[in-house]
């Protein structure tokens, strides 16, 4: 499914067919945004011929489970299907302004990830979206549905709009709302781990084991993400391709500042969440320790009582205790006795 809007001059027009997207792009104060969602074979032909982009970057961008990263493309060459190859034509070169080869322009390809918390499962779920980002164009091409392109597309549409001609304005705006659904998510995890808490240090419930190993991995697959992220950033700060413009650094700065922080609450919160972990075995250990005693003074008490009652219980004609009237009587005393001497003991060490 296609999306192809088209601003120029500050107009806007949804009607430009695709094969003549490489005819609007030699205009300089054109800015074109195609958006791809489950890309086919079709689009595959549109980004290699309308856009010229690089086999591997297409590859890329239609495979699944590709990591977070920045490619650079010094040169891409837009190849017309009604024309040879080769074709040569005087176009000005986005560098210098002289005249080049047609269409050649330099690009970057970004894999950046969206992360959302599916309501029911409660587990993280993340889609990769992929960004060709030329001069004076912007292709996303990711799968399933997402918020992000159509709501980026009604900001850079709306009359008067802070985003304006610029594709660095739209690049930040839309990186920028990804990275924003992070802080919700990082609320989320604190709620859970407060939750998690009070589950292990108030109901001491083995539940808790379960979530806590379920959110580290929520955490991990977060921190693959966000971690590359930051690095494609500051890719994209240094400004190796002349695609962004002095004034777009500032706000590319803006969304490295939200992946700076977020790194840091993912880390934070691994750090608590190992820490809750070990709470709960050292819990867990010392609840062990408390029946081990329980039963190491039951056990050394009746060990007593049974030294009593075997002593008694021998049956040796000479025993002078033997033929005593108060013999019952003075054995349980025994025991008592000795019960109570052994509990006060162990009362003065403190193991009860």
């Amino acid at each position: 499914m296609l999306t192809l809007t088209v601003c120029q001059a500050g107009k806007f027009s949804h009607s430009l067919p695709p094969h003549a997207i490489s005819d609007a792009l030699r205009t300089t104060d054109t800015v074109v945004w195609l958006d791809i969602k489950d890309p086919s074979d079709a689009d595959n032909r549109l980004l290699r011929d309308e856009f010229g982009f690089h086999p591997l970057a297409i590859e890329d961008a239609t495979r699944a489970h590709e990591r977070p990263k920045v490619d650079a493309y010094e040169h891409a060459l837009l190849v017309h299907p009604e024309g040879p190859e080769d074709e040569e034509e005087e176009v000005a070169s986005p560098e210098n302004g002289e005249p080049g080869r047609p269409g050649r322009q330099a690009y970057y390809f970004i894999v950046f990830y969206e992360a959302r918390l599916d309501k029911e499962s409660r587990r993280i779920k993340a889609e990769a979206i992929n960004l060709f980002v030329g001069r004076n164009y912007l292709v996303t091409v990711h799968r399933g549905d997402t918020q992000h392109v159509p709501d980026t597309l009604a900001r850079w549409q709306m009359p008067d709009s802070p985003l304006g001609n610029t594709v660095g304005a739209l690049v930040h705006s839309f990186l920028d709302a990804i990275v924003d659904d992070y802080f919700p998510l990082m609320d989320e995890i604190a709620d859970r781990a407060e939750e998690l808490e009070d589950t292990i240090f108030e109901h001491y419930s083995e539940e808790a084991i379960e979530g806590i190993f379920a959110m580290k991995k929520d955490l991990l697959v977060l921190r693959r993400i966000v971690a590359p992220e930051r690095d494609v950033l500051n890719v994209l700060l240094r400004r190796e391709l002349p695609i962004f413009q002095p004034a777009d650094v500032a706000y590319l700065q803006d969304v490295y500042d939200h992946i700076v922080r977020v790194t840091d609450n993912i880390d934070t919160y691994r750090d608590l969440l190992s820490s809750a972990l070990d709470s709960y075995l050292s819990l867990q250990s010392n609840h062990l320790n408390q029946i081990v005693k329980v039963l190491t003074i039951t056990s050394i008490i009746l060990m007593a009582a049974s030294l009593v009652t075997g002593f008694y219980g021998m049956n040796f004609a000479n025993m002078p205790e033997l033929n005593w009237r108060i013999g019952h009587l003075w054995a349980l005393i025994l025991i008592v006795v000795i019960t109570g001497v052994l509990a006060l003991y162990f009362k003065r060490l403190k193991w009860w």
